[in-house]
């Protein structure tokens, strides 16, 4: 999914030669998955076989990207639908996934910190394969290959022996009452999922804040690319790092400590000092984003009782996806007041996520 963001629009303008169809095609894509995610969940938390809606949420998702592939050639509408159909089976691999990783690899902390990893990858290979398709290739070739990624990933799951979370049979909408009730009012819970989601509408405010401040004082956005890249750099060093060596504070204090140090450090990047300066304390501030997901995501599977964990997950990381959209919204109508206010007011969105960590119940532990 983190490819077609960059494929898709691009993909547009060489077809349609109108970027903002490009947009409003990635928007059909992410946007039902907020929707969608409380029943993917309560579904993957009652199959006796969850492995195989993981699976079939992986082809729909192959089968949308090479419908997407043939823009221009089939009807808008039929693209439109295509997309809207993958958004609302993602929350299946993007989220319900991650609620089954206890279970298939050992090692508490460590596990989740594999899972971040993956993310990270993604988020970084994704976008950058486009990139360096897109110099040789015409967009329909990115997209077609990562509908292939897609249909592998599927296959992958498929073999995978995903334990049933077995889930009481009651009617779908009380599952999902049950989950959503438990994630709101579950105060561990519902601190952890609000300072999350809100951390992200920082770090979906980020490229839009540094491409502002790049033509705030260069006149240019190009080095706002640089300084993206710098953060998922720092992040994917930072994942790999968690994974040979996690961290063993608490939990709930590693997401505290984190969500501080990536926004101080990504207000001190406003500072005008020299673009190394903005560079590298930006990189700096994503090392610390992948021990906070981990530790967000360890937090998650300890907090969720077994027969609603998948819906806890799906739903976490649905308000999350929706945040970021809503970050970089908040970011562009931001720009107005100059790039260094914009980039720093999306530090302090992380501070303040750092901040409600402090309601965090002191005697809940958590413990790998």
């Amino acid at each position: 999914m983190a490819g077609s963001a960059v494929a898709i629009p691009i993909l547009a303008v060489q077809q349609l030669h109108d970027v903002g169809i490009g947009g409003a095609l990635v928007a059909v894509s992410l946007g039902p998955s907020v929707l969608a995610a409380p029943l993917a969940g309560a579904a993957l938390d009652r199959a006796r076989r969850p492995a195989l809606l993981v699976a079939a949420s992986g082809v729909l998702t192959a089968m949308a990207f090479a419908a997407a592939a043939l823009l221009g050639q089939l009807p808008l509408p039929v693209v439109f639908a295509c997309l809207a159909v993958a958004g609302a089976a993602s929350p299946f691999y993007m989220g319900g996934l991650s609620s089954y990783v206890a279970d298939v690899i050992p090692g508490g902390r460590r596990a989740f910190a594999f899972d971040a990893l993956s993310y990270n990858v993604s988020a970084v290979a994704g976008p950058a394969f486009v990139a360096v398709m897109a110099v040789f290739l015409p967009a329909p070739a990115a997209l077609a290959v990562l509908s292939a990624t897609a249909a592998a990933g599927a296959v992958s799951v498929s073999v995978i022996g995903l334990k049933s979370h077995s889930a009481p049979r009651v009617s779908p909408w009380q599952a999902v009452a049950a989950g959503l009730h438990r994630i709101f009012s579950h105060r561990p819970l519902a601190v952890v999922t609000a300072a999350s989601t809100l951390s992200q509408l920082g770090q979906g405010g980020l490229a839009i804040a540094a491409i502002a401040l790049s033509i705030e004082r260069i006149g240019s956005p190009g080095d706002g690319a640089l300084v993206v890249t710098s953060f998922a750099v720092g992040s994917l060093l930072g994942a790999l790092y968690e994974t040979v060596r996690p961290t063993r504070a608490r939990p709930h204090a590693v997401m505290m400590a984190g969500f501080l140090a990536t926004g101080l450090l990504t207000v001190g990047a406003a500072v005008d000092i020299g673009t190394a300066w903005t560079v590298v304390a930006i990189g700096l501030s994503g090392v610390f984003t992948a021990s906070t997901a981990a530790a967000m995501l360890f937090l998650r599977n300890h907090l969720s009782p077994p027969h609603l964990r998948s819906q806890v997950f799906t739903v976490g990381a649905g308000l999350r996806a929706s945040a970021s959209a809503g970050g970089a919204a908040l970011a562009a109508s931001a720009t107005g007041f100059g790039g260094a206010l914009s980039l720093a007011a999306v530090g302090v969105v992380w501070v303040a996520s750092a901040a409600l960590m402090a309601a965090y119940p002191r005697g809940v532990q958590a413990e790998a």
